[in-house]
């Protein structure tokens, strides 16, 4: 017992941190690999042990014996006895469901050359004979299992290379199953609790002389900072079993695009690069031509404006699950197999669509990377993102780069407005719906986004918010550009080049802006709306102002008082709290200090 420590451990598997204490800080960092953050007040913070945080925790070689060390280093009192016991049981799952190279078959089916076609499978194996059972018995898994029944690989080409090798008991208690199954049964099974370990070496893809540039086209040394090549080697590995696939989360402007561009060097293979919009595929190519050998020759769009595929091809989400038929097939999906990738990089996977998760079940044998600030899905999917692009192999914490200046330090303000009171009985009679909109519409907002504007003259301001009448409004008032989903391509890289050039100091921005948009200066965001109680689209939003530079960016936030938009914002603001930001909440009245 020490009453210094800053940890309380409970026997309900939730950790609370009192954020006073001397070693709070430390603690903090050494909780991020495997436990979530739940609850951020004043005080203490709570955390939650879950399956999900071990588990990635464990594929990234945090171990439970690490685990329970951290908690007993900074336990306050006594860690309860059935903490390392669940904490040891539940990662011990990892691993005992392993995905290894299986045998290969001729079909009777033959190919347009009339040779017949191999039918490729896997083995999973159990440790056990109870989880082997329970896994047979799953009326969701078992419809994919083809047999049980092992058989050891002749000669030295069929003896590939295991992480660790089979023991007797895995040698029995094996299923068979169809190559093709393998993200399917990957999925089904984190769904039933047993996380599979995949050892099946990825395909090398098509060969590509890509490298890194020394210094970039205009001139400048190019440096990749030592946690972008540590969080590529994580991703590649020896480039033997269970290497190649995972999720990175890096804050935004820490220069995740330049992660995956080091990935490229390292694997030198045909990449296909997916995204979120239109302008982050500009961006996209932009970056690839002024940091690495590639030329344009080598690069292709394929967007609802241009569909080319080379050698690098740079998509959207938003056109790949375009279909004409809202039964029918997507027709894009084709571009998967259109090439023998070697990398598929999801830039923003938290915003995978649920549709290329199908495909993504199937592309297992290909290696792929996630990109991401965060984690955090609203519909509750991350487990989609671990079993399927693969689990989280580096993280660093915000507030750390933030300390060692590779992104900018941040203050967050809150400011709450009242509603006007010729609206106060409307609001009252209203819907949930109607009351969000009413308060985040609230047109008090609009001379406190003036008044930021005018006492912030030096800096660079984006105006962000979620509905575009009430954007369309404060656009007009202040005389700044608008970007909405209305404006064409070519007139948004126009803007968003001025704004970057100094042309425009000021800009508003629909939710468009929210993912993948590299605004550099961009130093003051002032967001007057947003998605209900979306932590996501906070950190996004917060993510356009952290590009490193000498000033403290501002996040005002516009709140309207005794709302259901104050008790959305308090989920919102849980994100930035869980990364070590403080909000100063302010009550606007005129002549405030903002």
């Amino acid at each position: 017992m020490n009453y210094e420590n800053p940890l309380i451990v409970q026997s309900d598997r939730t950790l609370l941190l009192d954020v006073h204490a001397p070693l709070a800080e430390e603690c903090r960092n050494a909780l991020i690999p495997f436990a979530e953050l739940e609850k951020s007040p004043e005080h203490l913070h709570t955390y939650r042990l879950s399956p999900l945080s071990l588990w990635n925790a464990a594929s990234a070689g945090f171990s439970a014996d690490d685990a329970v060390a951290v908690l007993e280093k900074y336990a306050r009192y006594d860690v309860p006895q059935s903490i390392p016991q669940w904490i040891q049981e539940i990662s011990n799952r990892f691993g005992t469901l392993r995905l290894i190279p299986g045998p290969e078959k001729e079909t009777e089916t033959k190919d347009k050359d009339g040779k017949p076609i191999i039918e490729k499978y896997l083995y999973l194996t159990a440790k056990t004979a109870p989880v082997f059972k329970e896994i047979g018995v799953n009326p969701a898994v078992k419809k994919y299992l083809c047999a049980s029944t092992y058989v050891e690989p002749a000669g030295a080409e069929g003896a590939q290379k295991l992480l660790t090798p089979l023991t007797e008991d895995e040698k029995q208690y094996c299923f068979l199953l169809h190559l093709t199954d393998r993200g399917t049964i990957k999925q089904l099974l984190l769904q039933a609790g047993w996380p599979v370990k995949d050892e099946v070496v990825l395909q090398d893809g098509e060969p590509l002389d890509v490298a890194l540039r020394e210094k970039t086209s205009g001139g400048k040394d190019l440096v990749i900072r030592e946690y972008q090549r540590g969080a590529a080697r994580a991703l590649v590995g020896d480039k033997g079993p269970g290497t190649g696939f995972g999720t990175i989360v890096l804050p935004c402007g820490a220069g995740k695009t330049v992660v995956g561009m080091t990935i490229m060097d390292m694997l030198k293979t045909s990449t296909l690069i997916i995204t979120t919009n239109i302008s982050a595929v500009h961006q996209w190519i932009d970056e690839l031509l002024d940091k690495t050998n590639l030329t344009a020759d080598q690069i292709a769009e394929y967007t609802g404006e241009s569909k080319t595929i080379k050698q690098v091809t740079v998509a959207t989400y938003q056109v790949l699950t375009w279909r004409p038929d809202k039964e029918g097939p997507y027709p894009h999906f084709s571009i998967f197999h259109e090439r023998p990738w070697g990398l598929i990089i999801y830039d923003e996977v938290h915003m995978l669509p649920a549709p290329v998760f199908r495909v993504v079940a199937e592309l297992q044998a290909v290696r792929r990377v996630g990109l991401t600030a965060t984690l955090v899905r609203e519909d509750h999917c991350e487990g989609y993102v671990f079993s399927l692009v693969g689990p989280k192999r580096y993280d660093v914490p915000w507030k750390e780069l933030e300390r060692d200046h590779w992104i900018a330090t941040a203050e967050c303000i809150e400011v709450r407005i009242d509603l006007p009171v010729s609206q106060e009985i409307d609001y009252a009679v209203a819907t949930v719906r109607e009351k969000h909109k009413m308060a985040s519409q609230n047109v008090e907002k609009l001379p406190v986004v003036e008044e930021i504007i005018k006492t912030h003259p030096e800096d660079k301001i984006l105006v962000i918010g979620q509905y575009l009448e009430q954007l369309d409004q404060i656009a007009k008032k202040i005389g700044a550009p608008i970007i909405t989903g209305k404006v064409a391509n070519a007139e948004r890289d126009k803007i968003y080049a001025d704004f970057r050039s100094g042309k425009i100091r000021v800009l508003v921005v629909s939710k468009v802006a929210n993912f993948a948009i590299d605004l550099p200066d961009a130093s003051l965001a002032i967001q007057v709306s947003g998605t209900f109680g979306s932590r996501q689209e906070e950190a996004q939003r917060l993510g356009r102002i952290l590009r490193p530079k000498e000033r403290t960016s501002r996040f005002y936030t516009l709140i309207t008082r005794n709302t259901v938009e104050e008790e959305f914002g308090s989920n919102r603001q849980k994100f930035l709290a869980e990364q070590g930001y403080q909000y100063r909440i302010v009550r606007y009245s005129p002549g405030c200090e903002l």
